[in-house]
């Protein structure tokens, strides 16, 4: 170890709302004297920040400690973080008994104290009051021009296959002027779009009273500096009511893009997962966006091989996906978390069958999407540029949130421009086209 300073490298799995929490944890530590390893094998401090969401994503936690235990150097110290250590830290402490420190979600006020400990090193720096990473403002150098901001933490809806309340609690919205801030900090170093997101984005401030709620809140951080667009993700269906709808359609800093959250089209499923809708509400909440906003794109999620489900249910959300014709889709095998209530309920279907029927869903979206965009030939777009990928630039329109649906090529622009760019083809999920004007 070096004298001057202790090198710290930080892994992270699992959703955008995982990616905040690192950024802020890595701007915290920065602050506090450690400096960001450029490799695993410099760094005398290797942490990784867990995902425990479904069984996938823990079995992927489980491998990468593994590898960053392989890949560190003997003497660095290794430290599990995150939402598999909150919810099953002893365990994973008696399972990993080379991990120097497992630290759950609460326990982050710890965590630059534990990395002076470990490294026995005393950094000169500012003295940090109990940190709470929800509200801190502070975040590591951008790397991409767009950022995410967490505007809540934790969920109050009862969904029966969802952990999420488990790990991180009732939802705990931030105060209006704590995340224009944060907002603002981001417009200041370079970030010109921000994706707001929470594990229940469109019940923001009814815990705290807030009378406008999320409507309020996107007219109160639409001004600010360096920021032009503002992109909402994961919106439960039943909190998508008229006055949202007509903000985003109305309001040019909002990307008229709805992350709707329908889980299924079957009406007796969703009961059993206590989610609101059907495949009727659910088409009628899509007309609703659509005649306020024609041009909106639309994304949602679906569970696959929730218990009980039929061959028939799967026909009907089938059905439902060629009427709705959605711009993007993800699809998700059922997994049966513990202490959830879906976990014992009969009907549990073959991971086999799940696994056929995940494929013909995915079929039959592709196909939407592939359609959805070979429409787009011959339109131009505003484009946001990314970066670049040997050398050409590629980016998103309004169409397209940012690491999970599809990109544009293009001929020219540098990273954090915005550009007018026609289509000229389309390839699936992925579009090229040429800068005009």
């Amino acid at each position: 170890m070096t004298s001057d300073t202790r090198r710290v490298w930080l892994t992270t799995l699992g959703c955008a709302k995982n990616q905040v929490d690192s950024d802020k944890l890595s701007a915290v530590i920065e602050e506090s004297g450690y400096t960001a390893a450029s490799s695993i094998e410099e760094a005398d401090v290797v942490m990784v920040n867990t995902c425990a969401f479904i069984e996938a994503a823990r079995e992927e936690s489980v491998d990468t400690i593994i590898e960053l235990e392989t890949a560190k150097r003997d003497d660095a110290k290794l430290v599990v973080l995150g939402c598999m250590a909150q919810r099953f830290g002893m365990q994973v402490t008696e399972a990993f008994p080379q991990a120097d420190a497992v630290l759950g979600l609460d326990r982050y006020g710890e965590l630059v104290g534990t990395l002076d400990r470990l490294t026995d090193w005393q950094p000169i720096r500012l003295a940090h009051s109990p940190m709470d990473i929800l509200y801190t403002i502070r975040r590591p150098t951008l790397t991409t021009p767009y950022a995410y901001v967490k505007v809540a933490e934790g969920c109050d809806k009862p969904c029966t296959f969802c952990a999420i309340p488990l790990i991180r609690g009732k939802q705990r919205s931030r105060p209006p002027v704590n995340i224009r801030d944060e907002i603002a900090e981001l417009g200041a170093a370079g970030a010109r779009e921000v994706v707001l997101v929470a594990q229940d984005l469109a019940a923001y401030g009814r815990d705290i009273g807030a009378p406008g709620g999320i409507e309020d809140l996107l007219r109160f951080v639409s001004d600010v500096d360096g920021i032009e667009w503002i992109r909402l993700l994961y919106l439960y269906p039943r909190e998508i009511r008229p006055a949202l709808i007509a903000e985003i359609a109305s309001n040019p800093k909002l990307v008229p893009y709805f992350d709707l959250s329908l889980q299924h089209a079957n009406r007796q499923l969703l009961r059993a997962m206590k989610r609101p809708g059907d495949a009727e509400r659910h088409l009628s909440l899509i007309a609703d966006i659509r005649t306020a906003a024609p041009e909106a794109a639309t994304r949602s999620s679906f569970i696959v091989g929730f218990p009980g489900e039929t061959d028939q249910d799967v026909e009907e959300l089938a059905d439902f996906l060629h009427e709705a014709r959605l711009d993007w889709a993800g699809f998700f095998p059922y997994s049966p978390e513990e202490g959830t209530p879906a976990a014992g309920l009969p009907g549990r279907v073959d991971p086999v069958v799940v696994t056929e029927r995940l494929r013909y869903l995915m079929s039959i979206q592709e196909e939407i999407t592939a359609e959805a965009n070979a429409a787009t030939v011959g339109r131009t777009y505003r484009v946001l540029v990314d970066g670049l990928e040997d050398g050409r630039p590629y980016g998103r329109s309004y169409r397209e949130a940012p690491e999970i649906d599809g990109v544009i090529e293009f001929d020219s622009g540098k990273p954090g421009d915005f550009v007018e760019v026609e289509i000229d083809a389309s390839y699936g999920s992925e579009l090229a086209g040429t800068v005009v004007g």
